[in-house]
């Protein structure tokens, strides 16, 4: 779905490292000096991801900010809420927590590539390099404390970019939904005034049966709240 981080300016020059807030840099810097000296700082790591992570609740969903709505959710609010979805899926085929594993992990690479949307600058090619890139180093920085959830959080990552499990086509569907569901919410806090149409094409390319469900409930309330205003 404007972002800190988001260098637009050639695809030559973005970089992981460029994307780093220098305070986090900091804390990078004495991590590796500590281990230079024998010193254990594994905890050190954990510190420095989770700064990284956090940079997702400072950052705006770009989507919402360019239909001039600036008080919209974070890239971490949209993470949480498909987080919970996940939860909520009733299919016995489907394991739900990797399901949310994969929702809370589906966008982190935006933690430092920011929120790039369609309408960027950033090609789509573009785009996945620098997420794979973001991804492949925050799962070699976490892998300094815990080898295997480093593995993990890349592996779940790809699995959401390659729809390579029922889990990820999941995912994938509720992170449709998910957006459909702000932009209904955002439509009626503007009582109308405000119609987000364009968001709505995604409604035909939610695949699975139970998530589909859960988007035609919800298209059967905006129907009935816009006709309020015909």
């Amino acid at each position: 779905m404007t972002t800190c981080s988001a260098n637009t300016n050639g695809s030559d020059q973005w970089t992981v490292e460029s994307a780093i807030p220098s305070e986090i840099k900091e804390l990078i810097a004495e991590a590796g000096s500590s281990s230079s000296q024998g010193q254990s700082n594994r905890y050190n790591y954990v510190l420095i991801f989770l700064q990284i992570v956090s940079l997702l609740k400072k950052q705006r969903r770009t989507g919402w900010v360019d239909h001039g709505i600036e008080k919209c959710e974070s890239i971490s609010d949209h993470m949480y809420r498909m987080g919970i979805s996940s939860m909520l899926i009733t299919d016995p085929k489907v394991d739900t927590n990797k399901c949310v594993k994969i929702a809370l992990i589906h966008d982190i690479a935006e933690s430092l590539v920011g929120d790039i949307t369609p309408f960027d600058v950033v090609d789509k090619n573009e785009k996945h390099r620098r997420e794979l890139a973001t991804i492949e180093y925050l799962s070699q920085l976490i892998g300094n404390y815990d080898p295997s959830t480093g593995d993990e959080i890349l592996q779940f990552w790809l699995d959401y970019e390659e729809i390579r499990t029922l889990e990820a086509r999941y995912v994938k569907d509720i992170d449709k939904f998910e957006m459909l569901l702000q932009s209904f919410e955002y439509e009626r806090e503007f009582k109308g005034t405000k119609n987000l149409d364009q968001f709505w094409g995604a409604r035909s390319s939610i695949k699975t049966d139970e998530v589909k469900q859960w988007t035609e409930a919800l298209w059967q309330k905006r129907v009935q709240f816009w006709e309020q205003y015909q």
